[in-house]
């Protein structure tokens, strides 16, 4: 299977925490499938990252224009990976207004895509809780804080493996235990470790999962 009967719909819900491989795992399966991408992380990081090019200030207007002006180039922005918008990112991720905003986005996108994958931290638990696959990324803490060193070296030389692996405890610790959209795994979801897998591996063990989750709802297509 090269890629997905476009006749079909099929809509995959992608969470985990930072750098858990859940962005990659997601990009690959929508590569090899031909499937629509979004990462819901970017438009928290993209909302951060206009906070702080306006000052650090915020309310639910500014969050409003900001969602409305969003595109998926937008997202591509390599400064949405830098530590200060990574650490605002968590808090402004807190508002309930900031969620409403971007809940609206990734609903529309959803909407109108048969063949999606969207990776995030609460999308089968509440952006696509009927998604017809739901996988749940995990990754050993020093794997990932390596993971994302590499990402934050590009924009800070000076940034250690140490500070990033503090950093990315902070994160998880935040995302679980905050009371809106906490990050979990949903009874139904399928854990993907990507500890020890390769780029290659990872595109394997999707792939198959997705085949098979394919046929369990359509058949041989």
């Amino acid at each position: 299977m090269k890629k997905i009967n476009t006749k079909i719909e099929f809509k995959i819900a992608a969470d985990g925490s930072s750098a858990s491989g859940k962005t990659t795992g997601g990009k690959l399966i929508a590569k090899k499938l031909k499937m629509k991408f979004l990462s819901s992380g970017a438009l928290f990081r993209f909302c951060a990252l206009k906070t702080l090019e306006n000052k650090n200030t915020y309310n639910v207007k500014f969050i409003n224009k900001i969602a409305h002006s969003i595109t998926l180039k937008k997202l591509q922005n390599k400064k949405l990976y830098s530590p200060e918008v990574t650490k605002l990112s968590s808090i402004i991720a807190k508002k309930l207004y900031v969620r409403k905003a971007l809940k609206v986005f990734q609903k529309n996108f959803i909407k109108n895509s048969k063949l999606v994958i969207v990776e995030g931290r609460d999308i089968g638990s509440k952006i696509m809780p009927d998604a017809d696959l739901k996988l749940f990324f995990t990754c050993s803490t020093k794997e990932k804080a390596k993971r994302r060193l590499k990402e934050f070296k590009k924009l800070d030389k000076k940034i250690t493996l140490k500070k990033v692996e503090k950093a990315l405890i902070q994160r998880d610790k935040e995302d679980t235990k905050r009371k809106i959209s906490p990050l979990i795994m949903t009874k139904n979801a399928v854990l993907v470790d990507t500890t020890k897998l390769t780029i290659k591996q990872m595109e394997a063990k999707l792939t198959n999962l997705v085949k098979n989750s394919i046929k369990k709802k359509y058949g041989n297509i």
